[in-house]
């Protein structure tokens, strides 16, 4: 990834972005789980055509397992990026529970607006 590039967490807004030259160049939209644990829920991942192939959605799939470490959460990854990279990444990005899965589709469908 180019050194250039800031991830900034937009709690509010459900997104982790990355940042070039004041423009953002690619995001993931999350949600935050509550139950049955707390848990960071990546739906979708989109890098700006222009700055695709430079690595910007590895580094935001790393940087969202690195915030979930840190607050003591899991990811529950329904975005099909962030699985692939988490299944390439398993000693970066623990499983999470099958329930938890369960759980987080089930809020997604009942939560659709915004996704």
């Amino acid at each position: 990834m180019s050194d250039d590039i800031e991830i900034r967490d937009d709690r509010q807004a459900g997104r982790l972005e990355a940042i070039s030259g004041g423009e953002v160049v690619g995001h993931i939209q999350y949600f935050v789980l509550e139950s049955p644990e707390r848990a960071l829920v990546p739906v979708h991942t989109i890098v700006e055509p222009a700055h695709e192939g430079k690595g910007i959605a590895g580094s935001l799939a790393r940087e969202l397992y690195t915030i979930a470490a840190g607050e003591g959460v899991v990811v529950a990854p329904l975005c099909p990026y962030v699985v692939k990279w988490a299944a390439r990444h398993p000693d970066e990005a623990p499983a999470a529970a099958p329930e938890l899965l369960r759980a987080a589709k089930e809020w997604l469908k009942a939560h659709p607006e915004g996704f």
